[in-house]
């Protein structure tokens, strides 16, 4: 009975018991209900195929989808110090920052990639929500900084992704220090001439939507993105009010004059390259305009020394 019990049996069982199912093999569509297999899922960038639905995006997924043939270099990014505070609440930080960066493959939340779309030179900054809902830490505020300088040095457009639920309550008033210091950074962008175009995702939120989320030269919101400073229910909570339909909500805020235009994920891309390509080119020709009107006047100057002397 042996190999009736050793051999026959647990081919049986191996041939019609349960098999494993990877937990991430079908994805529900969270509009809809609809179950849509990842593999689907993932080769429409993470946009349901019926619904139209905007899942989030992981940041290097974003970047590949994003530069033209999925190139792009990642740019190395300032260490900042880990737990400046020894900040603890139902478990210590610095495991919570390990258990994260395991998860995710990164080290915060924010990654910088210099590439091209359409073959125009940009550097693109992006915030994944995976890596502690996007949060706005030291780490992240130094990177998106990076982003702004290497911009600034290489005298390139920058396109910034926000996806974030504000600053990160683990660093306290340090997190919140860096509202400022990257608004001063995209500032200098600003004052150097180079675009900064800025795409709303969702979430984005807290003090991020009240920096340099909502400080761009262009403001494009992907659909259904939800976006503000507080809340939904803190707001009904504190005017003691209902709040409009779709409040929040990327077309919402096209209606009422807070971003520019919502435009699918698919779309991004051209969309982008076209507004910064007739951006660009306007900057070229009035350096060019500039320089020729510099030249007439150095050649017409000797003419009416001349005519003077005469």
């Amino acid at each position: 009975m042996n190999w009736i019990t050793n051999y026959v049996r647990p081919k049986f069982s191996s041939l019609l018991g349960p098999r494993t199912v990877p937990d991430n093999l079908w994805i529900k569509c969270p509009e809809t209900g609809e179950m849509v297999f990842h593999k689907d899922l993932e080769a429409n960038q993470w946009v349901v195929p019926s619904s139209g639905f905007h899942m989030k995006i992981r940041a290097n997924d974003r970047l590949k989808a994003f530069f033209d043939d999925g190139a792009y270099e990642t740019v190395d990014l300032p260490e900042v110090a880990t737990d400046p505070l020894k900040f603890r609440d139902s478990k210590r930080y610095t495991d919570r920052l390990k258990e994260y960066r395991a998860k995710t493959a990164m080290d915060d939340a924010v990654v910088v990639g210099k590439g091209s779309i359409h073959g125009l030179p940009i550097v693109a900054t992006v915030q994944d929500f995976a890596f502690m809902g996007g949060s706005l830490g030291m780490a992240a505020g130094e990177a998106i900084i990076k982003g702004f300088e290497v911009a600034l040095a290489e005298k390139k457009p920058l396109v910034l992704f926000s996806a974030s639920g504000g600053a990160r309550m683990q660093e306290g008033i340090l997190s919140l220090m860096q509202l400022p210091r990257t608004t001063a950074a995209l500032e200098m962008l600003k004052e150097a001439g180079l675009p900064y175009v800025v795409v709303l995702t969702n979430p984005t939120a807290g003090g991020v939507s009240a920096s340099y989320a909502m400080l761009g030269d262009v403001h494009i919101a992907e659909p259904g993105a939800v976006i503000g400073f507080a809340g939904a229910r803190v707001i009904e909570q504190t005017i003691r009010e209902k709040l409009p339909d779709g409040f929040q909500r990327a077309e919402y805020l096209l209606e009422h004059g807070m971003v520019d235009m919502v435009v699918h994920r698919h779309d991004l891309k051209a969309k982008i390259a076209s507004l910064l390509k007739i951006w660009m080119k306007s900057d070229i020709e009035a350096l060019a305009d500039s320089a020729d009107a510099g030249s007439t006047e150095e050649r017409a100057a000797p003419e009416r020394v001349d005519a003077g002397a005469a």
